[in-house]
């Protein structure tokens, strides 16, 4: 007997990687993408693997802190910059890379909600 494959609508932050909840193999995508996002050191520890939901808090955690890194980052480029010799075109360029990133982690930090909301409603804890 086939089971039904059950979907449900995914959100605009949803990441394209991840296959959408009910899906055959959805929780498998997910937790592949959340190993992306930590250390490798940390998507090969066993509880981390085998608990979704506990990966997902990981990656929410280490996502923040690289936007802390990345503001600050961005917050400080023109005052600590010149000291390091680096000319006007470099640090604005290093600024709209900074500015940049920041937005691309925010769209990243929004994803790894949607997906734990995701596993914590679908029992994603094991």
């Amino acid at each position: 007997m086939i089971m039904p494959v059950t979907t449900t609508r995914t959100s605009p932050d949803w990441p394209c990687q991840v296959k959408a909840p009910g899906s055959y193999d959805w929780e498998r995508s997910a937790t592949r993408w959340l190993r992306e996002l930590v250390p490798a050191r940390y998507g090969s520890y066993p509880a981390l693997v085998r608990h979704p939901v506990l990966l997902a808090r990981h990656a929410q955690i280490q996502v923040e802190q690289e936007i802390r890194v990345a503001r600050t980052a961005l917050q400080t480029a023109r005052a600590d910059l010149p000291r390091l010799g680096m000319p006007e075109s470099v640090i604005e360029h290093t600024i709209k890379l900074y500015a940049a990133e920041l937005l691309h982690l925010q769209h990243i930090a929004r994803s790894v909600r949607a997906v734990s909301e995701a596993l914590v409603g679908r029992g994603g804890g094991r």
